[in-house]
């Protein structure tokens, strides 16, 4: 097995598969990065077990020679070494040559480089075909989706069906849905096709897919029974789904609310990071206090001192409210709603109080209040 390859294009596929490897794999053979060439190009592999990435470098991208001088074979090398040395090559081009089966030779005709391989035959088989229900869309579609929701997903173990994003098709409607138990973000879009499934996907892998490739092409999703495989141009992304079954959300995000208020997001964000600064409790509670009048931020320590803002450009709609909560979690809800101005609808004190774009009626925010002594 040899190839001479365009070295940029080397180093993004070998940074793309390496996304699904992880830092201590729990099966040696699998911190390393599968090559092969075949009749398609040159395929790389990364994967983990739980998530597996293979991307595809053509012979030829439009009318520049990528992959030439090469022969077909497939092998093994430290996806580690083998990355950080294409990295810091400098020539335009890279030459990869297997002698003895054994060792992988990289070159640029200044820096040679003998790294040990291993037999392909050694990397486990992983089911990546795509089968089952079928989801096309744009991939600026499937990011804002993601972006708009994932963060909102647990981060913890111990209900491990919260890490990830409840993705619902029905009649021509995809909704995702993600919540840690004390926030809640829910996105709409709608699809080409008339097609039903429900699945859990680990939102982390979500993220990853979104932020993956800066693509204009669309994305197809294909879920089965246990399995989840995303493809991409060149590249197909699997991961397994999330068993058991999502809490149902249908009903919770509450209605008839009789407080509104309305502020710009950038103002209110910057008020609540700077307020956040004497916040020492894990969960950065600040308390928002709003009259028809003024809407105050303000959050108090007994170690540490207290901090007060007040915002100058806002319109609030009811009587005099007084709301505690994470930060955190309101700051992300603003940024995900995407607009200029953003409207946090409240029923009362305790109750939990939605975050909205109301230009966007396709996704909403839900957090759920702190209580303070």
């Amino acid at each position: 097995m040899k190839f001479t390859i365009n070295r940029e294009q080397f180093l993004k596929g070998l940074m793309i598969a390496a996304k699904a490897i992880g830092s201590k794999s729990p099966i040696p053979v699998m911190a390393n990065v599968k090559l092969e060439v075949s009749d398609k190009g040159l395929e790389l592999t990364g994967s983990n077990t739980e998530l597996t990435i293979e991307t595809i470098i053509p012979f030829n991208i439009g009318e520049e020679e990528i992959i030439r001088d090469y022969s077909y074979g497939a092998t093994l090398v430290a996806n580690k070494f083998i990355t950080e040395i294409v990295r810091r090559l400098e020539g335009k081009e890279v030459t990869f040559e297997i002698l003895d089966d054994t060792i992988a030779k990289i070159s640029d005709g200044k820096s040679d480089f003998k790294l040990n391989s291993v037999r392909a035959e050694e990397y486990p088989d992983i089911d990546i075909a795509m089968d089952g229900a079928m989801v096309e869309m744009s991939y600026a579609k499937f990011k804002e989706l993601v972006d708009q929701t994932a963060f909102a997903a647990s981060t913890k173990d111990q209900r491990p069906i919260l890490t990830a994003l409840n993705i619902e098709a029905i009649d021509g409607e995809l909704t995702a849905t993600a919540t840690d138990s004390a926030r809640l973000a829910k996105k709409t879009v709608r699809l080409n096709e008339k097609i039903s499934f429900a699945a859990n996907i680990p939102a982390t892998v979500m993220v990853e897919v979104a932020h993956l490739v800066d693509e204009e092409a669309n994305l197809t999703m294909a879920i089965s029974e246990k399995k989840v495989v995303f493809k991409l141009g060149g590249t197909l992304i699997t991961t397994r789904l999330v068993n058991g079954e999502y809490p149902n959300t249908r009903h919770i995000i509450p209605h008839g609310f009789s407080y509104f208020l309305e502020a710009n997001s950038q103002e209110l964000i910057a008020a609540m990071e700077r307020v956040s600064l004497l916040s020492v409790d894990r969960e950065n509670v600040v308390k928002l206090t709003m009259t028809e009048d003024s809407v105050e931020i303000s959050t108090k320590s007994s170690q540490i001192g207290s901090a007060t803002e007040k915002l100058s450009t806002f319109q609030y709609t009811g009587e005099r409210l007084e709301v505690s909560f994470n930060s955190l979690y309101v700051m992300q809800a603003i940024k995900a709603a995407k607009c200029e101005d953003v409207t946090i609808a409240f029923l009362g004190e305790m109750k939990p109080f939605v975050i909205k774009n109301v230009k966007d009626e396709s996704h909403v925010q839900l957090v759920t209040p702190v209580r303070t002594y």
